[in-house]
């Protein structure tokens, strides 16, 4: 080999080299999720400082999708504030939100502030200006409906701010068709039937039909994902939920009748 194609191997090697050393620093922090074949599919976790989209229907999938947006700012704020900016109208539909209930899926409702906002104008320019406090662990942004207003351009904007200071965006849309956008994910999020529960509590383990559509970075997938409120992360099913009796220890009644026939 001449040493001209020596000098031009080194050269693309050394580019190669620089490349892959951008991309290293250019990869997001991730926060594992706790299940194993999402978080596969994330390429170990949901990107932190990004933004991610939630979709749902509107009625009683809402209330899962919000059960699900909480799991995930629990999971990437951990035990930082946590800022919830809701469109008013998603409160004349949907409710206010419950502190009793985000306790009881694990979170912490004194690190918990709300937001509400007018219109769609209102809650962008309030999630924009909440992106920007690297102090805070999440923004979640919730809109209700079709809108113009979150286009390409307003995406963008929200992902630029989030990159820059690290803090997470959860955007959840609810009753709204996905319009293309910078999200890091999209998600689909439909309730699940709960495992059938102990007689002395309240309700079974949250359990989401969540799928997938959109991921910059792996995989697309649907799972069936149930959040532990106590360890606070997410997981598979467990295969059979229904309690089984344990097995008897001595049974020598059973082993005499065995006997009795074999004889």
């Amino acid at each position: 080999m001449t040493s001209a194609r020596l000098g031009t191997l080194a050269t693309l090697r050394s580019r190669i080299e620089r490349i892959a050393a951008q991309d290293d620093v250019l990869q997001p922090r991730r926060i594992a999720l706790g299940h194993a074949e999402a978080d596969a599919a994330l390429q170990g976790g949901l990107a932190v400082g990004a933004v991610h989209e939630v979709f749902t229907d509107a009625g009683q999938q809402s209330a899962a999708a919000t059960g699900f947006v909480a799991g995930l700012a629990g999971r990437v704020a951990s035990r930082r504030p946590l800022l919830w900016i809701r469109q008013d109208f998603c409160e004349l539909e949907a409710g206010a939100l419950s502190m009793s209930g985000l306790a009881e899926l694990g979170l912490d409702p004194r690190c918990l502030v709300t937001v509400r906002a007018a219109d769609v104008d209102a809650t962008l320019r309030a999630a924009a200006d909440a992106l920007a406090c690297d102090a805070l662990g999440a923004v979640v942004l919730e809109i209700w409906g079709e809108t113009q207003k979150l286009d390409l351009v307003a995406s963008r904007r929200l992902t630029l701010a989030a990159q820059a200071s690290g803090v997470t965006a959860l955007v959840l849309r609810i009753a709204a068709t996905p319009n293309p956008s910078t999200a890091e994910t999209r998600w689909i999020v439909r309730a699940a039937h709960s495992p059938p529960a102990a007689s002395w509590t309240a309700w079974g383990a949250p359990r989401f039909d969540v799928e997938l559509v959109r991921n910059r970075h792996g995989l697309n997938g649907r799972w069936i994902m149930e959040w532990k409120c106590d360890e606070c992360l997410f997981t598979e099913p467990a295969a059979d939920s229904q309690p089984l009796a344990a097995t008897a220890a001595h049974r020598p009644h059973q082993a005499r009748a065995i006997f009795r026939r074999a004889g």
